[in-house]
């Protein structure tokens, strides 16, 4: 049984994660259906939902105009790249998306939850904390990853 609490300490608590989210992660990393998954807290269901998929063709760009401008999601992107022995790698990054304008309970609320959905995601390379787009631009993730 799981009790909600009203008040101070509902943001403290966490929410849950949806069922489909692990198996729509999944569909990414081990079918590469997706490029990136972005997920959303709903707060009438108390669980972390997905709200979006990408198609496999999908660029970077697409992924970041996905995400809201002025509210928190969580995501993961699958970034291809080569090697400098020209092997084809990818890397499933998962991001924070946390932006300095958005409501101050979304963000408590974010993350408090992060870790729940991240212990869900079995298979993520990298994570990134990003507070505005400058802190996950491509550069970023190439960075990471050579």
């Amino acid at each position: 049984m799981s009790f909600r609490f009203r008040g101070g300490k509902n943001a403290s608590s966490g929410m849950g994660v949806a069922d489909h989210c692990k198996g729509t992660f999944l569909e990414l990393q081990r079918k590469k259906a997706h490029r990136y998954v972005i997920f959303k807290i709903d707060e009438k269901k108390n669980e972390v939902v997905v709200e979006k998929t990408g198609n496999p063709a999908e660029s970077y760009d697409d992924f970041t105009s996905a995400l809201p401008e002025n509210d928190c999601r969580y995501a993961v992107f699958d970034f291809d790249f080569v090697t400098s022995e020209n092997c084809q790698k990818s890397k499933i990054f998962f991001i924070a998306w946390s932006p300095a304008t958005s409501r101050i309970r979304a963000k408590m609320l974010y993350a408090t939850s992060k870790d729940r959905l991240r212990h869900e995601l079995d298979g993520v390379h990298y994570e990134i904390q990003a507070t505005d787009p400058t802190e996950m631009e491509l550069e970023v993730l190439r960075d990471r990853v050579y």
